[in-house]
């Protein structure tokens, strides 16, 4: 076994303090590559693991953004259809007014027609009205829950609401027959008589009208719902930041500090190696003299 090397004490307190000086200069090059004072547990355990768990509920919160984004989508597809049919509805009553001024039977019956092909039309719209699968406005329409924290205990139930013609009222007759589902009235639009046609189209006129109302109603209740979808997503994108910058804070490294250090460090390590040297020539001279 061979023997070990004796350093001088002057030797080994050199060489002890150039070891730890590029250990030190090590790090600040880690901590300059990754723009991070703690990398790991190693480093600072608490730091680490808050800087860790605000960072993973940053990361759940974005999930929940997410998915308010999207239910926002939602809503507007359905404020935009029903704002379409409130159109449709009164081209319709539009017309219903027209057949009602005229005394031909055959121009009322056209008038007729052209009803019931924009009638068909709400049906369609309130069918087409659908975003990502959810549609708030068909037959049977869905319910979106949207979630507002990471748990899910924060929630609002957006309940959807029946569009279609035999729901809001405007389930009106085919050219020539009956005037309006569930009216009283009787006779059509068409009815040789003028009085009993227009009191038949009055029905009519009066069913658009209740269904405006309703149409209207509910949009400004699905208004009310974007509003706060909105108010919550800006709310959940501040608390994302905040806890992003919370994080930061722990770990992130000063660059322009950890320049500054490792400057100061490549000084002290020139240094090092000149003392370093200077005590092995003091050695060397000593055994000269032998």
């Amino acid at each position: 076994m061979a023997d070990k090397l004796t350093l001088s004490a002057s030797t080994r307190t050199n060489l002890l303090s150039l070891q730890r000086t590029t250990s030190m200069i090590s790090k600040t090059q880690e901590r300059l590559a990754s723009g991070k004072k703690v990398n790991s547990a190693l480093d600072d355990a608490l730091s680490y693991f808050k800087a860790r768990s605000l960072n993973n509920r940053s990361s759940d919160l974005q999930t929940t953004k997410d998915g308010i984004v999207q239910a926002v989508n939602v809503v507007k597809a359905a404020t935009e259809a029903l704002d379409s049919v409130e159109r449709v509805m009164q081209q319709m009553k539009a017309i219903a007014e027209s057949a009602k001024s005229s005394s031909d039977s055959t121009v009322r019956q056209s008038y007729a027609s052209q009803f019931n092909t924009l009638r068909s039309q709400i049906d369609t719209i309130s069918q087409d009205a659908s975003y990502n699968g959810v549609n708030l406005l068909r037959s049977g329409p869905d319910t979106l829950v949207v979630k507002f924290n990471e748990r899910g205990t924060n929630t609002l139930e957006i309940r959807g609401m029946d569009t279609t013609v035999s729901t809001n009222g405007v389930n009106v007759m085919s050219a020539g027959t009956t005037a309006a589902s569930g009216s009283t009235g009787g006779g059509s639009w068409a009815n040789s008589t003028l009085t009993d046609g227009a009191a038949a189209i009055d029905s009519v006129v009066a069913y658009i009208d209740s269904a405006l109302l309703e149409v209207r109603s509910n949009a400004e209740t699905f208004g009310t719902n974007a509003a706060m979808l909105d108010i919550r997503k800006e709310f959940t994108e501040n608390l994302v930041n905040t806890l992003q910058g919370g994080a930061s804070q722990l770990v992130n490294a000063d660059l322009n500090e950890e320049s500054a250090n490792m400057l100061s460090l490549q000084t002290r390590q020139q240094l090092g190696t000149i003392s370093l040297s200077i005590a092995q020539q003091s050695e060397q001279a000593i055994l000269r003299l032998f």
